[in-house]
C-alpha cells in the first residue's frame, strides 16, 4: 500500500531575479519586458495550464525556451518518507525541507490548521489540500505561544510520516535565540533588555548596536554599564493561558484513534549536538529563577536600524511585549465593549495570538476584506486601555475608524481625536488617555505645517501610546511611512491587512518595523461558515476587433505603451461585454462597480453606459472629498442607482457592504494586492437563503493581448487563497448581438480616432497627484474655515508669488459675504 506523494518546489510565475543568495525572489513588472504575444495564443491556442480548479493559460509572448524553463520541478517523496500504520487519521505531511502541506478534508482539519497556521506561512490554500511553510518568521511568531520542543512534538504527531531530522534541526536552530532579548519603552526611552548578561554582551559586538547606545558620563566608567531592574512578575493567569493554548493544540488521540508516539516523544533528536549544549545554557534552572533584568538604552532614532541588524546580523530578534496590565506610568483609557458587540470565532483566534501569555505582542493579522478587521483592531484597543493611535490610508478610513470606536464600544467620543487636513483636535494633557485618528501622510509629511499641525505634531511625539494600530499596514514599508514607526512611541503595535503581499521586496521589512505575523485567517474557511460572501470570480475573454487589433500592433512597435493599454482597455468588444453585464444585474436588482486603472477608459465607459433610466456617475483623483461622499451615499441608499465607477482611488478604505457584482475593465499590470483588493469590495456578507453565489467579480480581457499575462498573474494570490477563475469565452458574441453600442464599424472607427487623439495625460495627472498625496506625505494642511463660505469653493492657504496678485497661475478672487 505504498502512497506516492509529489510535491512542487517551484511555483510558475512571472519573470523573476535572484538579489542575493539569501533574499526572496524579487518580481518585476516592467512592462517593457513583456513582448507581443504571438497569434495563435487566444482561446483555445497553446500553452493552456491550470489555474485553481478553472481553465487558465499562459499568455505573454514566452518562446518555447522560456516556457521549459518555467516549467516546474517535481520531486518524488515516496522512497524517503516513511507511512505510519495510521496515516489515514493524520492530516498533515512534512517533508525535509520544511514544506508542510495539510488536507483540508481531514475531520481533525480544523484543530490542526490552528496549530499548523501559528508555525508556518501558508504558501497556497486551494479547497483540498493546504500547502506551508515553516519560516524564521514563522517560528519567530510561534516562540511566544509554543516552547521548542512542544513545536516539534506536535509536528510529529500530526504527520503522517516520521518527522524529518532535518526539520527539527532546523526548528531548533530557528528558535534557540528567539524570546531572550526585548526591546521596551520605559519613560519614552528604549531600552534593549534581557535577563542574561551574556546575551546584552552578545549583542553589543554588533558595531551598529554598539554605536546606537546611549551612555553617560558614569556609565563610561563601569565595565558594562548596564541598566538593572526587577523582572515583571508574570501573572500566574498567564501560565494557564499558555496551558490552554499548548492543549488545545495537543489534539485527543484516543477519540481519533491513532496510536501515542510516546516513544518517538522520547527519542533524543539527532543533530543536537552543540546547539542543545548551547539552548540548556541559556534555559538552565538557575536562569528561571532570576528575578532581575539587565538593559541598555539605545538612540530612538536608531531604533528600527537596531532592531533589523540584531534579527539578520546577530541572530537574536528582538521581541516586542507590553506589559500593559502591570503598567502604572501610563493613564487607563475608559473603554470597554459594548454588551451588545460579539467576537467571531477568528477574531477570537486572531486576538488570542496577540494577547496569547497576558502581555501585548506587537505584530501583524491578516483578515480578508469584509471580515472585521477594524471590530479586531477596536477590540484590541479596549483591552489594552491604554492610550491608542490609529494610522490610516485617508481621510474617509479615518471616519469609519472612528464610526468603528463609538459603535463597538462605549468610549467618550470626546476622547476620540482626529488629526487629518481638514480636523485637527486638541489633544487632552498627557496625564489624560484618548483614542487618536490620523493618515500616514499627516504624520510622515515632510513640508511645511500648520502652527495646529505642529502642535499636533508635538503632542503626538511627546507622549508614550500603549497601542499603535497600523490599517493597511501592507503600505507601511515604504520609505516615507517608515517615519510613522520613528516618530509615535508606542509600546505595541498591531498592523492589520487583508493582503500582506507586495511587488517589491519590501514586505520582509514588516518583521522588523511591526513585528511577526501573528494570526491569518483562510478566506474559503470563512466563506463555508457564512461570515463572507460566496463569489464567482469569472475572467471574460473579449477578443479585439480588426481596426483596434491593427492599431495595437502598430503601437506594439514604439514605445507609446500607454496608448496600447488604452487600446486593449477600450476595445469595443469589451464595451459591449461590459453594456450586457451591466444590464443583465441591473435588471436583477444587483449593486454594480465598474473598476478601470485608466480614467479615460472610466469616463468613456460611464458615458456611453449611461441611459435615460440608468446614471452612472464615477469617482477618481479628481473627484472632490464632498463629492464623493454623496456619490457613495446615494449608490449605497438609492435603488435607481445601481451602478458607480471607480479608479484605483476605491481599491482601499471604501466601505460599500450594498455592492455584490464587480466588472473590472482595466487594472494595474500584474498587482496581485489590487486584485484581492477589489474583490474585498463585495465580500461582506449578504443573505444567501439559496446557497449558490450571492456576489460576482468579472474581469474582461481583451485576447491576444499583453491583458492576458497580466491578467494570470494578478489572479495567483486569489488562487492560493482557494478561489476558482471561470473562463467564458463565447460572453462576447451574446453581447455583440443583443448590444446597442458600437453596432456599426464605422461607429468603432470613430471610438478609435477618440483614443488616439484623446488627452490622456492631463487625467493621469491629477490621478497619479491624488495617490501620490497618499502614497508619498504629501496631504495639504488647511488652516481654514471647516466650511466652504457661500458663494466659494473649496479655500486652502498655500505658499505663492507676487505675480499671483495679478492673475498668474489661475489665481481668482471670490468677494463673499462674511
Amino acid at each position: 500500500n505504498k502512497t506516492k506523494f509529489v510535491a512542487k518546489s517551484t511555483v510558475m510565475g512571472p519573470k523573476r531575479k535572484k538579489v542575493d543568495e539569501d533574499d526572496d525572489y524579487v518580481e518585476e513588472y516592467d512592462e517593457d519586458e513583456y513582448g507581443e504575444p504571438g497569434a495563435g495564443r487566444g482561446r483555445g491556442g497553446k500553452g493552456k495550464v491550470q489555474r485553481g480548479t478553472g481553465r487558465g493559460r499562459i499568455a505573454g509572448g514566452s518562446s518555447a525556451s522560456n516556457l521549459v524553463d518555467e516549467i516546474p520541478q517535481f520531486q518524488d517523496y515516496s522512497k524517503v518518507l516513511k507511512l505510519k500504520n495510521d496515516h489515514e487519521k493524520r492530516p498533515i505531511w512534512v517533508t525535509k525541507d520544511n514544506l508542510i502541506i495539510l488536507e483540508a478534508f481531514s475531520p481533525i482539519y480544523k484543530q490542526a490548521y490552528d496549530f499548523v497556521v501559528a508555525i508556518a506561512e501558508p504558501e497556497s490554500r486551494p479547497e483540498y489540500v493546504h500547502c506551508y511553510r515553516l519560516t524564521e518568521n514563522s517560528l519567530y511568531a510561534a516562540v511566544a505561544v509554543f516552547d521548542t520542543e512542544s513545536i516539534i512534538k506536535f509536528l510529529g504527531r500530526l504527520c503522517k510520516t516520521d518527522l524529518p531530522n532535518e526539520v527539527g534541526n532546523y526548528v531548533r536552530e530557528c528558535t534557540y535565540t528567539f524570546g531572550k532579548a526585548k526591546i521596551v519603552l520605559k519613560d519614552n526611552k528604549f531600552y534593549i533588555e534581557s535577563k542574561y548578561q551574556e546575551i546584552l554582551r552578545e549583542l553589543l559586538k554588533n558595531p551598529i548596536i554598539r554605536n546606537a547606545r546611549v551612555l553617560t558620563e558614569s556609565d563610561r566608567a563601569k565595565e558594562d554599564a548596564f541598566v538593572v531592574s526587577a523582572a515583571p512578575i508574570e501573572d500566574s493567569r498567564n501560565v494557564h493561558n499558555l496551558n490552554v493554548t499548548l492543549a488545545n493544540a495537543e489534539l485527543d488521540y484516543t477519540k481519533m484513534g491513532v496510536e501515542e508516539m510516546d516513544n518517538e516523544d522520547e527519542e533524543e533528536h539527532e543533530g543536537g549536538g552543540d546547539l542543545g549544549e548551547e539552548v540548556l545554557k541559556l534555559t538552565s534552572a538557575g536562569s528561571r529563577a532570576r528575578t532581575q533584568t539587565v538593559s541598555f538604552q539605545i538612540a530612538r532614532e536608531s531604533v528600527q536600524l537596531v532592531k533589523r541588524s540584531a534579527k539578520e546580523e546577530s541572530r537574536y530578534p528582538l521581541m516586542e511585549e507590553y506589559d500593559f496590565k502591570n503598567d502604572l506610568v501610563n493613564p487607563i483609557l475608559k473603554m470597554d465593549l459594548r454588551p451588545s458587540t460579539r467576537i467571531r470565532p477568528y477574531q477570537e483566534k486572531s486576538l488570542s495570538q496577540m494577547f496569547g501569555n497576558g502581555r501585548a505582542r506587537s505584530g501583524i493579522i491578516v483578515l480578508p476584506c469584509g471580515a472585521g478587521k477594524s471590530l479586531t483592531g477596536v477590540t484590541a484597543a479596549s483591552t489594552v486601555k491604554r492610550a491608542t493611535i490609529v494610522m490610516c490610508i485617508n481621510n474617509a478610513s479615518v471616519k469609519q475608524w472612528k464610526e468603528q470606536f463609538v459603535m463597538w464600544t462605549n468610549v467618550d467620543p470626546n476622547s476620540v481625536k482626529l488629526f487629518t487636513s481638514g480636523v485637527k483636535e486638541t489633544l487632552p494633557p498627557a496625564s489624560e488617555a484618548c483614542v487618536v485618528i490620523t493618515t500616514y501622510s499627516m504624520i510622515c509629511h515632510g513640508g511645511r505645517r500648520s502652527e495646529s499641525g505642529k502642535m499636533m505634531i508635538e503632542a503626538v511625539g511627546g507622549r508614550e501610546w500603549g497601542l499603535m494600530i497600523l490599517d493597511e499596514v501592507h503600505v507601511a514599508p515604504a520609505d516615507m511611512f517608515q517615519k510613522v514607526v520613528h516618530l509615535v512611541n508606542a509600546h505595541c503595535k498591531l498592523g492589520l491587512t487583508a493582503t500582506l503581499v507586495r511587488e517589491d521586496n519590501k514586505i520582509k521589512d514588516l518583521s522588523f518595523l511591526v513585528g511577526p505575523k501573528l494570526y491569518e485567517a483562510n478566506w474559503i474557511d470563512l466563506t463555508n461558515d457564512g461570515y463572507l460572501a460566496r463569489v464567482q470570480c469569472v475572467e471574460v475573454w473579449c477578443p479585439m476587433t480588426k481596426e483596434f487589433y491593427a492599431e495595437y500592433i502598430r503601437r506594439s512597435l514604439g514605445s507609446n505603451s500607454r496608448l496600447q493599454r488604452l487600446l486593449y482597455t477600450l476595445n469595443p468588444r469589451k464595451f459591449r461585454a461590459c453594456e450586457w453585464l451591466v444590464n443583465y444585474h441591473s435588471n436583477r436588482g444587483d449593486k454594480i462597480i465598474i473598476f478601470s486603472d485608466d480614467v479615460p477608459a472610466l469616463v468613456l465607459y460611464c458615458e456611453a453606459l449611461t441611459t435615460a433610466q440608468r446614471a452612472i456617475p464615477y469617482i477618481y483623483g479628481g473627484t472632490k472629498e464632498n463629492d464623493r461622499r454623496e456619490l457613495l451615499t446615494t449608490f449605497k441608499t438609492s435603488r435607481e442607482h445601481c451602478c458607480l465607477g471607480l479608479s484605483k482611488v476605491g481599491d482601499t478604505a471604501l466601505d460599500i457592504p450594498e455592492a455584490n457584482v464587480i466588472i473590472q475593465i482595466s487594472s494595474h499590470f500584474g498587482a496581485r494586492r489590487q486584485e484581492a483588493q477589489r474583490l474585498g469590495r463585495i465580500l461582506r456578507p449578504k443573505p444567501n437563503p439559496t446557497g449558490g453565489f450571492n456576489a460576482f467579480f468579472y474581469t474582461l480581457v481583451s485576447t491576444d493581448t499583453k491583458e492576458m499575462f497580466f491578467s494570470t498573474k494578478r489572479q495567483q494570490y486569489l488562487v492560493d487563497q482557494g478561489y476558482t477563475f471561470k473562463v467564458i469565452q463565447d460572453l462576447a458574441d451574446v453581447a455583440d448581438r443583443e448590444s446597442v453600442l458600437l453596432t456599426t464599424v464605422a461607429q468603432e472607427v470613430q471610438l478609435l480616432n477618440k483614443v488616439i487623439c484623446f488627452n490622456y495625460a492631463s487625467y493621469d495627472a491629477v490621478e497619479d497627484r491624488e495617490l501620490s498625496r497618499k502614497t508619498q506625505g504629501e496631504e495639504e494642511e488647511d488652516e481654514g474655515p471647516q466650511s466652504v463660505p457661500s458663494g466659494g469653493g473649496e479655500v486652502r492657504r498655500r505658499a505663492g508669488k507676487l505675480s499671483s496678485v495679478s492673475g498668474a497661475g489661475d489665481t481668482v478672487y471670490t468677494e463673499y459675504d462674511t
